[in-house]
């Protein structure tokens, strides 16, 4: 068998690893379930939410209908991003549509960030006159937030535990929650103090909560979307725990970056002077990328180390270990 011939049975058996379903179909129904209802009652409540804000005069529920308004957003990418994993790749598309999540994510981040502005110039313009704020509907439609947002965090409770991609879902309706329940006691203290400038300090409060989520999110997607490797993954571990594996002297051409919000991908080159090792101890490293460091999709090339080979992207780091 030639050292070629090698390389190209390593780079196949890597790539047939991938196969394996991360959810049963019955999990994936219960899941596409889940998002159904969140999106149903989360869009609904946004329309009441924005009506009664407006009728109620008050920016704060209308600020809030604007974050429960990015959740609707959110939850149809987490959802999409879910069916999305499981297009099987084509001709074209040899990944799949994996990465349409990064685009989404990172459009959805930018249309936050524009629509957090409009909501803070507006309730900055309340401070020299703070308009007459309904605080009664303000508390009244906030805790039907809380009930909402918490049902919602109720249905992707499970499947938080094992899934990256329905934790973020799980949190941001849980923080969101949060978010209402700020609400609901600023209208309290209105009814009570007529202090009517809570509404666009409360309004600013959730701006701001907005904000710092939406930045940790654009920023994570802009990283994905310049092929980065994923926050979750330290590449350190990856390239010791490549190194230490039997009959390997050397690793080089390690490359590790995102296919999608929720899967990685791996490919790199092992120095293993006896030759390929065989398909057990192959299916042994991809296993244990993906189980250890939630890499789904490794590719990697065995050479022996008879000839000095460079990284077409750095041409000066060649294998010194011959």
């Amino acid at each position: 068998m030639t050292a070629h011939h090698k390389h190209h049975h390593t780079h196949a058996h890597s790539g047939h690893a991938h196969t394996h379903d991360h959810y049963s179909h019955h999990d994936q129904n219960k899941q596409g379930l889940a998002f159904v209802c969140a999106i149903v009652l989360n869009a609904a409540f946004v329309i009441v939410e924005f009506s009664y804000g407006f009728m109620a005069n008050s920016t704060a529920l209308m600020a809030d209908a604007g974050h429960n308004l990015s959740d609707v957003l959110g939850l149809f990418l987490a959802w999409g991003a879910a069916i999305l994993s499981r297009k099987v790749p084509n001709e074209r598309y040899t990944y799949g549509l994996r990465s349409t999540s990064i685009m989404a994510a990172l459009i959805n981040a930018m249309f936050l960030l524009i629509a957090c502005g409009a909501i803070a110039w507006e309730a900055i313009h309340r401070f020299s006159q703070p308009p007459l704020v309904g605080g009664l509907t303000v508390t009244v439609v906030a805790a039907i937030g809380i009930v909402i947002n918490g049902l919602s965090a109720w249905l992707f409770v499970k499947g938080s535990k094992a899934d990256l991609n329905i934790r973020g879902a799980y949190l941001h309706m849980a923080a969101d929650a949060g978010v209402s329940l700020g609400v609901a006691l600023a209208g309290i203290a209105m009814i009570y103090t007529n202090w009517y400038w809570l509404d666009p300090v409360i309004s600013l409060l959730i701006v701001l909560v907005i904000v710092i989520s939406t930045w940790c999110l654009l920023c994570e997607a802009m990283q994905l979307a310049l092929v980065a490797v994923p926050a979750h993954i330290d590449v350190l571990e990856v390239t010791t725990y490549l190194r230490q594996c039997q009959g390997v002297t050397d690793i080089h051409d390690l490359h590790i970056w995102g296919l999608s919000t929720t899967e990685s991908a791996l490919t790199s080159h092992l120095v293993m002077p006896a030759g390929y090792p065989g398909d057990a101890f192959m299916d042994t490293v991809v296993e244990t990328l993906k189980e250890r460091f939630s890499i789904q999709h490794s590719t990697i090339q065995v050479e022996q180390g008879t000839t000095n080979h460079a990284c077409a992207l750095h041409p000066n780091n060649t294998v010194h270990n011959h």
